[in-house]
Order: C-alpha cells, then structure tokens, then sequence
C-alpha cells in the first residue's frame, strides 16, 4: 500500500540531551535534511525550542507534549502558543512515558490544528494505533512501549497492521514505526513495508557517532523510497 504521506525521520533525543548538546546534532540534522531532501523532526526540551528554531533551516523542531487550553489561566501548564511562538512545528502527544488521557488527546489534536502544528500522537498497540486514528493526528507513531529502548525492532507483522488498519482510517495519517529503531535497515524496513516514517533514540544516541547514524536513517528511508517508487 503507497501513502501519498510526506515521509520523514523523528530524531528524538528526548531528556537526554539539551542545550548546546541537543543544539549540535540538530544542526547536524538540519544539514543531512538539506542534503538529502528528507523532511526531520527534532524532538528538544522546551527551554532549547527558540534556540534550535533560530539556528537551524530544514528541520521541523518539534515539542515533546503539550497541554490542551488557551490563553489564560493556567499556571505551569504548557501553552501550545507558546511552543508555537517559540518556533516549534509539531508535537509529539501521548508518548509512553508521558500519556494523555484520550480526551486530553483528542483536544490537544484539535489545538494543534487549530495552531498549525504537526501533530505525532503515540500508540502502544495495532488496536490502539488504530483508535487513535479517529482523532486524526497528522501522524501515528506506532511503538510497542515494551521494546522502546531495547534495540529490538517490532516485526514485520506488527509494521504490516498498522498501516493497513490506520490507512483503512484514513490514508493522509503519517504512519511512524518507533521502538527498537536502531540501524539504518531498520528504517528503510518500515518504508518497504508501506510505512511513512521511523524514529529513533537509543538507536541514534548510543550510535558510535549519532550524527552519521542520523545521516544513515536518513539516507536508508531515501533509499527505501526509490526501491518503492515513492517520491519525497
């Protein structure tokens, strides 16, 4: 099954790096974009939103959460504004290891729309995946929460059912393949497989060089493309 899906690479260092740290592999992200042509997501903490968005060009940074209200009251709650004004472009939203409740995920969809920001929601199952594609994210990231971190990617079943249940949903849903993505095969896996994009943590992080091991993830769902005739 081909997606007319725009394909793309989360590189999610989540709470392991920030700052000057996080600041130095976005901007090694923000050239491997420009070279290859492949739109990158870059996952940062919040305080680092502003200055990767003022020091990179390709890239779409992205916030880890957020919180579904307006302007207003409010106190130490996350403004989807304000990560917007910061320079963010998309948000990653129920991630395994901060989950929403379902109504606050659906909210927080609609904001994001609402905002113009890319919105990643997480599933922890085939079933779940396919719920979530109700809500109509502009993208799925399908991760078993048992294998993330474990270098062990899902199988080629699991890969196969979520784009064929989340595509029955809707076809313009990004279907993104996460947990155990370690090596650059394993992304171009999940694109032979009929999947929009893969993302990656420990994969990337505990690379010998993280920075070529973004350029190869990137370079392998390239390569994964051509081989599908699919274009970027």
């Amino acid at each position: 099954m081909k997606s007319s899906v725009t394909p793309f690479l989360m590189v999610n260092p989540k709470s392991y790096l920030y700052g000057e740290a996080s600041l130095k592999l976005a901007k090694a992200a923000d050239q491997t974009a420009s070279d290859t042509g492949l739109t990158i997501y870059f996952t940062c903490p919040y305080p680092d939103i502003r200055l990767i968005a003022e020091q990179t060009e390709h890239i779409i940074v992205t916030a880890q959460s957020m919180m579904p209200l307006s302007p207003g009251r409010g106190m130490g709650h996350l403004l989807p504004e304000a990560i917007k004004a910061a320079g963010a472009g998309a948000v990653v939203l129920n991630h395994a290891e901060n989950p929403l409740t379902f109504h606050d995920l659906y909210q927080n969809i609609i904001r994001a729309k609402e905002l113009g920001l890319f919105s990643i929601a997480c599933a922890d199952s085939v079933a779940e995946a396919e719920a979530l594609a109700m809500m109509h994210p502009d993208a799925i990231l399908a991760e078993p929460t048992e294998l993330i971190g474990t270098g062990v990617a899902a199988d080629d079943s699991y890969i196969d059912a979520c784009v064929a249940r989340i595509k029955a949903v809707d076809t313009e849903i990004a279907v993104m393949i996460g947990s155990g993505i370690t090596t650059a095969e394993d992304c171009r896996n999940v694109i032979i497989h009929g999947g929009d994009a893969a993302g990656s943590t420990s994969g990337i992080l505990k690379a010998p060089d993280s920075e070529v091991r973004v350029r190869e993830m990137a370079e392998a769902i390239c390569r994964g493309l051509a081989e599908t005739g699919r274009t970027l």
